[in-house]
């Protein structure tokens, strides 16, 4: 006779939630108060688990799972009911259609920014070559997908940690994207004199004063890459004033940032000698990214 699970103290006997569908309501539960999305991520960490995709687990719900796989799967739902990212426990993140390797050393690709590619791509004529920087590439996500769209530009992504662009690295080779060309320093110390007709960067814009109220996913990526002093601005202020001796003449300079920050950012490239001077929003319809032309 099977034994009965306990819901509410987080506990779960693998042998007794041993079907498809038994598990999957196990870890709804579970997750419940403590992820946004909790029959989502119950999906995928059981794909994970049984090394299947999400399709077959609803074309096989009454599956018997294999004891040892169930516990490997409670276990992964105990770790994000702490609030590791999923991304973190799968080792993997698509962004924009790319399955991207993730670490504890980079920060987890957001929908968000794929803002900053599509401003990217609108800057970059599909039949021209150019070149283009990436800095803090991190886990490699956006100099990656503009390599991916722009096959016929050079795309340079730097980070400051050699950990991140190991992570990049790999990224881009499991990718097939050779034209992306990795080198270590803190922002523009890794390009010399180097002039690029685009520059992007998703930078630090957290302020010291938020770090409080982030949310929780956030504890677990490293703080380095995103808190950015007492306004948040810190690094966005050294890209913005770098920038121009760095772009081609008419390149641009496009930067992610924080919803309250457009109004800053707006003065700061203005202030470089930036021109056409805007900020878009995402699809949630929050300023997130700002751009501007370097006249030359």
């Amino acid at each position: 006779m099977r034994s009965h699970h306990t819901i509410g103290t987080g506990n779960v006997n693998p042998s007794a939630a041993s079907t498809v569908e038994a598990l999957l309501r196990a870890g709804v539960r579970l997750l419940e108060g403590s992820s946004p999305s909790p029959r989502l991520d119950a999906e995928l960490l059981l794909s994970r688990a049984l090394g299947w995709d999400r399709a077959r687990l609803f074309m096989n719900r009454d599956q018997p799972v294999p004891a040892e796989v169930a516990a490997g799967f409670i276990r992964d739902i105990a770790a994000r009911r702490t609030g590791r990212p999923l991304a973190h426990i799968t080792g993997r993140r698509e962004f924009w259609s790319l399955d991207l390797a993730v670490t504890a050393d980079v920060l987890v690709p957001r929908p968000e920014t794929e803002l900053l590619v599509e401003r990217a791509l609108l800057r970059l004529p599909a039949s021209q070559p150019a070149r283009v920087l990436d800095l803090g590439t991190g886990s490699g996500a956006i100099a990656l997908a503009i390599a991916s769209e722009r096959p016929q530009a050079t795309v340079f992504a730097t980070d400051r940690s050699a950990a991140a662009l190991a992570v990049a690295r790999a990224n881009a080779d499991a990718s097939g994207l050779h034209q992306v060309r990795f080198a270590a320093g803190d922002w523009f110390g890794a390009v010399g004199d180097g002039r690029f007709e685009v520059i992007v960067s998703n930078p630090p814009y957290i302020a010291d004063a938020e770090w409080a109220g982030v949310d929780a996913e956030l504890a677990f990526e490293p703080r380095s890459a995103l808190a950015a002093g007492p306004d948040g601005l810190d690094a966005l202020r050294v890209i913005a004033a770098a920038a121009p001796a760095h772009l081609a003449p008419g390149g641009w300079l496009l930067l992610e940032h924080g919803a309250g920050q457009g109004p800053a950012l707006r003065g700061l490239l203005g202030a470089a000698g930036l021109r056409q001077v805007t900020t878009a929003a995402d699809l949630a319809g929050l300023p997130r990214v700002t751009e501007g032309q370097w006249p030359g």
